[in-house]
């Protein structure tokens, strides 16, 4: 496997063919657009021979929009890939929109400004020309030609209804004498100044017209059909800018549809100046209009020029920060890379990068270097695996708890009887304090740091789990040059050993004590006895005393062979012998004797719904129970009777997997917290008059039977209350039914207080 295997790709140097045509296209649009903003700008200032008329400023115009649009897609492009690419977390994404984003605005602050600037410039170049008071004299010319045109409509109109009136009283001339009618409306004309007088119909037919000197055959300036609105009373007035006349006409009275049309001439210089007036103010009307067109126009030349530069700015930055990102990029992928293992990756130099190719070298230099010190690691860790996998396979093997605890205390390492011993996990275990996860080794532990031996050991006594155990500890010091060594905990449970041995020295004592004891009391009873019948009818004098002296003598033999009978048994307990019974029915019946024995206490009794039957010695196992609940009772009768209320014990039995499990709890005393299994030993008790023997024999009875027993406080402790929770658990072997009757549901039997 060589270095070149594992080369990073230069996106640079090796694009694809999409996206060298992309930036061949970019290139050629960002020259197009130049060109087309340096040709735009020179039209409009007037740099060439070319007139800036609408046309030409709209098509250059479009040429720039369609330029920019070009290099708005292309751009667009490789923005859009480089965002794709930040998204993805692709290396020196972030970098390469920072330098993008850094010639935009170095770009377009300057842009912006020159466009805003021009924009004000154009704006106060055009105001002058639209000020309040050219618009004012403009329009107060417009005012005086109005007022002159309104001055004679009034005088046609009261012209034609004074006429309009003499040719409707004339109308019966007209229908006799139509000569002598026509000389009267050619004098009404002259004298009126009408020169254009005409009767004519609705259809503009002329009826009768005013013979004047120098009006030719002139018909009505109106158009066909127009006649029909026109009423009798209010004549209508218009105006002929073209002939430069006035006109009205009115419908004649008494006529039948026939109207009278009248026209004067104006004044042909009033005319001139009026028309040159609605010229001026349709002129400066249009370029008020236009005057927002025109800022539109400049702005959005500015604008599209600005714009060109800024996508050109932009591109130039893209392909600058692609060149500039490319070995960035490389340098991170590969360092990418090397983090997730590969030490094999080396990054393409290139000496037209500058300082970023030397910086390559010596990243392909440090990645060689890590390459041996990793090879170098690799086989110093598989030796060190090979040794720890031995040495867990001893450790797992190993019947003792291990320990190994580093030069500052902690633990590094534990095996599974170590688990079991101090009662946590190695994940839970390993990095705490020694001292910390067993504080009863803390003796032991600093006398092996502080000690000039290497092997320190002694006895501790733990609790775990509500148990006391005893432990052999020895503490070794690892072998080392210097002082940063460890330490090695070896743990042996010799609580069973313990237990055993003294059981069996208190079993040898209780045998010799029983028999040097037993030999002298029958010959002392006999002899009591005998004092009393030989000399009890003799004797006259205080014979109450000595009746009473005898008496005490054969009780007191009486309780001493009790006492070694009980040392008799412990010290031979009987082999037990297995038979078919009902678990359930002999608790049943020793709970029965003892709520008998004890009216006063509440003794509750919980089976399962089944029988229970199981191979087991009745007599031995009811001895057993015997013991548990008189010892209850007794604990419950040493508390004081304003402390105790109502005593309560409370008898369960269940089978769990293949053990049978008796739960005897109680409110008496308690247990004490200290040296709590010790009760378990013979001749240890906390009854003054207790023998210390039955908690043992029972301890030996269900050993017998492959169990055990435990002991726990009662739950109410917890709460506050007192009691204690003797638990007896022994290998029962199930036999099926022992009667074929259907099982009896569970019951609890409650003291009858009878």
């Amino acid at each position: 496997m060589s270095a070149e295997d594992f080369a990073i790709a230069d996106p640079s140097g090796g694009a694809s063919a999409p996206r060298l045509a992309t930036r061949w296209l970019g290139s050629i649009a960002v020259g197009l657009a130049l060109l087309s903003a340096a040709v735009t700008f020179a039209v409009l200032a007037g740099l060439t021979p070319v007139v800036p008329t609408h046309r030409v400023v709209v098509s250059v115009l479009l040429v720039d929009a369609v330029a920019s649009l070009l290099l708005i897609a292309v751009i667009g492009r490789e923005i859009w890939s480089i965002f794709s690419a930040r998204r993805r977390g692709r290396a020196g994404a972030r970098l390469h929109v920072r330098i993008i984003g850094l010639f935009s605005v170095v770009a377009a602050v300057p842009a912006v400004l020159v466009a805003i600037v021009a924009s004000i410039t154009l704006d106060r170049g055009l105001a002058p020309w639209f000020t309040s008071r050219i618009q004012t004299v403009i329009e107060n010319s417009l005012t005086v030609a109005q007022i002159y045109f309104n001055q004679q409509s009034s005088l046609i109109r009261s012209e034609i209804s004074a006429m309009a009136f003499d040719v409707s009283r004339a109308k019966p001339i007209f229908e006799t004498e139509r000569d002598r009618f026509r000389q009267f409306l050619s004098a009404q004309a002259r004298v009126r100044g009408l020169p254009l007088t005409l009767m004519v119909h609705s259809d503009l037919s002329v009826i009768e017209k005013a013979e004047i000197e120098g009006v030719g055959d002139i018909g009505p300036q109106t158009a066909a059909g127009a006649l029909a609105s026109v009423g009798e009373t209010e004549p209508q007035v218009a105006m002929f800018l073209e002939t430069k006349s006035v006109a009205a006409v009115v419908k004649l009275r008494g006529y039948e549809d026939t109207y009278l049309y009248v026209a004067r001439p104006l004044d042909p210089r009033v005319i001139d100046q009026l028309q040159a007036t609605q010229e001026s103010v349709a002129e400066f009307a249009n370029l008020e209009a236009r005057r927002a067109g025109v800022q539109i126009a400049f702005a959005l030349m500015y604008t599209v020029i600005s714009l060109i530069v800024l996508l050109s700015a932009v591109w130039i930055g893209l392909n600058f920060a692609n060149r500039l990102v490319a070995p960035i990029r490389r340098l991170i992928g590969a360092a990418n890379l090397v983090s997730t293992g590969n030490l094999y990756v080396q990054v393409p130099v290139r000496r037209g990068e500058g300082d970023l190719s030397q910086l390559g070298e010596t990243f392909n230099k440090m990645t060689q270097e890590l390459r041996t010190q990793r090879d170098d690691l690799m086989r110093a860790r598989d030796q060190i695996d090979s040794r720890r996998r031995f040495t867990e396979a001893v450790l797992a093997g190993a019947s003792a708890g291990v320990i190994g605890v580093d030069s500052e205390g902690r633990i590094s390492i534990l095996n599974r009887s170590a688990e079991k011993l101090i009662g946590q996990n190695e994940a839970s275990a390993v990095g705490r304090d020694l001292t910390g996860v067993m504080p009863e080794l803390e003796p032991l532990f600093t006398e092996a740091r502080t000690g000039a031996h290497r092997l320190v050991q002694g006895q501790v006594t733990i609790s775990r789990d509500m148990r006391e155990r005893n432990l052999s500890v020895r503490v070794t010091t690892e072998q080392s040059t210097d002082e940063d060594h460890g330490y090695v905990v070896t743990l042996d449970d010799i609580t069973d050993l313990v237990t055993a041995q003294r059981t069996s020295a208190w079993a040898d004592i209780a045998r010799r004590i029983a028999h040097e004891i037993k030999n002298p009391l029958t010959p002392i009873q006999l002899s009591a006895e005998r004092l009393k019948r030989k000399y009890g009818k003799v004797i006259t004098e205080d014979k109450a005393v000595f009746e009473q002296c005898t008496d005490t003598i054969v009780r007191q033999v009486d309780d001493i062979k009790r006492m070694v009978d009980e040392f008799s048994r412990f010290a031979r307990m009987p082999k037990p012998v297995m038979t078919s019974e009902d678990v359930a029915d002999t608790v049943r019946q020793v709970v029965f004797l003892q709520r008998v024995g004890s009216p006063d206490i509440d003794i509750e009794l919980e089976t399962e719904r089944e029988r229970m039957p199981a191979k087991f010695d009745r007599r031995l196992i009811s001895q057993a129970m015997t013991n548990i609940v008189k010892n209850a009772t007794e604990a419950i009768a040493a508390v004081p009777p304003e402390q105790l209320g109502r005593g309560r014990i409370h008898v369960s039995v269940k089978r769990e997997g293949g053990d049978i499990v008796i739960d005897v709890i109680d409110n008496g005393t308690g247990l004490p917290k200290e040296n709590r299994n010790r009760l378990l030993e013979p001749y240890v008790t906390t009854r003054e008059k207790g023998t210390g023997l039955g908690l043992a024999i029972v301890g030996r009875i269900l050993e017998e039977h492959g169990g055990g027993m435990e002991l726990f406080d009662a739950p109410d402790v917890g709460a506050g209350g007192r009691g204690a929770w003797i638990r007896l658990r022994f290998a029962a072997e199930s036999v099926g039914n022992i009667s074929t009757e259907p099982s009896e549901p569970a019951e609890v039997l409650e003291a009858a207080g009878e």
